[in-house]
């Protein structure tokens, strides 16, 4: 792999090996571009949720317009995720990181300008297309650019650092919505664009695979993409055509009929964006399958929270936006620490022990009503659910890129970003419908208030499931501690294993 830190890292911090340390000053700015690119991405999400009951108010919208509104950035994010990380591998990982940011911000701008639903979902869906393009380079940079012994803590860092966007998105987004416009927490992204890029311009070492084909999939991102419209349309539409409608069989047969033309192409193409090869890793199938189970069950539950703290227990914006701040403070002060432990013991105890505590956490905020206190009810919701993830993400984000060969981490990282991002859209589309929230209900807290705790509980069982399947599937270092054997097998670039004379200095 070709690693052109003298393109892009100057001066003293250069590091002799190619490699970056964590301690050095060139580590610390990659990792705060590439918290900041996909902050912005995790920003995003946590603010638009805040504001999807003031977007329904004020653009006359109903329950399937405000998850379109979500599902439109998700559908083009999950369906082009495997091109932006194919892209990446080829051209070069800090190029179309870039790119993407500067896509990002550009679509965020026309977010904020939307006159109505149907130009905000239609924007949403060009975000999408920027955060396919930066959010798999973020992981794979770290993975590509680090020691082998740091990129745990580095990744670690990247999950903890990227809470404080989560952090500061929903309580900045609140307050914005309160005081000014919903337009405004899209906004909010183009300073943040304008510093990734500058930081990066700077910092960012460029990496890319030079065995990665530079022919890009079409066909396979085509019917992934146009496979998952299908199927989300009729999941979405079918309560108010009718199951039985045409349009809605039509919408669902057909995308189900894409989705599997799409992974016959992707067996028998000459350049596939996803390669099956990946997954006779049986490491990385049950990373993915165990993301895939928890991430729905997340992704649906925090669909519906902040509508639930606003319609039914009648807080404000800001108000609903600080209520979630300790969800991501555990997660800041914690997920470099979960990822430095699972990098001394192996991940499997903490991926089969972290999805309970997140169910956990799920299931108690189906005490929250329309008489729920903070502390009392909203509080211990929060707190465990945060816990859950701090002992979750790190372990799990690890297991996936060490599944792989350094080599194909951007492809590793944009699989495992698309399992989550696809298992969160298949959840916002179906929790709803399943649980009875559909039309205007989320206007008559009653009802919403009914459907929410049904769908939390729904979203907990999801979460514990995937804790059990991690316990049975994810495999442990032998003696529970990764030796120095186990570990030196592969080297994380493009080069022979490693052995005891030719490991980075300090091992």
């Amino acid at each position: 792999m070709h690693v052109g830190l003298g393109e892009a890292v100057t001066g003293p911090e250069r590091p002799a090996t190619g490699w970056l340390h964590y301690a050095s000053g060139a580590g610390r700015w990659v990792i705060v571009a590439t918290v900041l690119g996909s902050g912005m991405a995790a920003l995003d999400a946590t603010v638009v949720g805040i504001a999807l009951p003031t977007i329904g108010r004020q653009l006359h919208a109903g329950v399937a317009a405000l998850q379109w509104v979500v599902t439109g950035y998700a559908l083009t994010l999950t369906g082009l995720l495997l091109l932006g990380g194919a892209l990446g591998d080829g051209y070069g990982r800090r190029r179309v990181f870039m790119a993407g940011t500067v896509w990002f911000a550009l679509a965020s701008l026309g977010c904020s300008l939307a006159p109505n639903a149907p130009t905000l979902i239609v924007a949403r869906a060009l975000q999408g297309v920027g955060a396919a393009l930066l959010t798999p380079g973020s992981l794979s940079i770290l993975q590509a650019s680090f020691v082998p012994d740091d990129r745990s803590r580095a990744i670690g860092a990247w999950s903890g650092l990227g809470g404080l966007a989560t952090a500061v998105g929903p309580f900045l987004g609140g307050w914005l919505i309160s005081a000014l416009s919903w337009r405004l927490i899209f906004l909010i992204n183009l300073p943040l664009a304008l510093g990734v890029v500058a930081i990066s311009a700077r910092y960012l070492p460029e990496s890319s695979d030079p065995t990665a084909s530079r022919r890009l999939d079409a066909p396979g991102a085509a019917l992934v993409t146009l496979g998952l419209i299908g199927v989300v349309y009729g999941l979405i539409q079918g309560p108010e055509l009718g199951w039985g409608s045409p349009l809605t069989l039509t919408a669902l047969l057909g995308g189900a009929g894409l989705l599997l033309a799409f992974a016959l192409v992707e067996a028998r193409g000459a350049h596939p964006m996803l390669a099956p090869a990946m997954f006779r890793s049986t490491q990385f199938s049950a990373a993915n399958a165990v993301t895939f189970v928890v991430y729905g069950g997340l992704g649906g539950a925090l669909f519906l929270l902040p509508i639930q703290l606003q319609q039914v227990a009648g807080y404000s914006p800001l108000a609903a936006g600080a209520a979630l701040l300790p969800v991501t403070f555990l997660m800041l002060v914690l997920s470099s620490r979960s990822g430095a432990l699972a990098a001394r013991i192996g991940p499997r105890l903490q991926m089969s022990v972290g999805p309970l505590v997140v169910a956990a956490g799920l299931a108690l905020s189906a005490r929250i009503g329309a008489s729920a206190g903070y502390v009392t009810d909203v509080l211990p919701a929060v707190a465990v659910l945060g816990l859950g993830l701090a002992i979750t993400v790190a372990p799990l984000t690890s297991t996936v890129l060490a599944a792989v060969p350094a080599e194909h981490s951007g492809i590793a990282s944009a699989v495992n970003n698309d399992v989550a991002r696809a298992a969160g859209l298949v959840a916002v589309a179906v929790l709803p419908v399943a649980t009875g929230i559909t039309g205007d209900s989320y206007l008559h807290p009653e009802a919403f208030s009914s459907g929410f705790h049904l769908a939390v509980l729904l979203a907990a069982g999801a979460c514990a499931l995937g804790g059990l399947l991690a316990g049975v599937t994810i495999r442990g270092p032998a003696g529970g501690r990764p030796g120095r054997e186990e570990r030196g097998l592969h080297c994380a670039l493009e080069a022979p294993p490693l052995r005891g004379d030719d490991r980075p200095p300090g091992r």
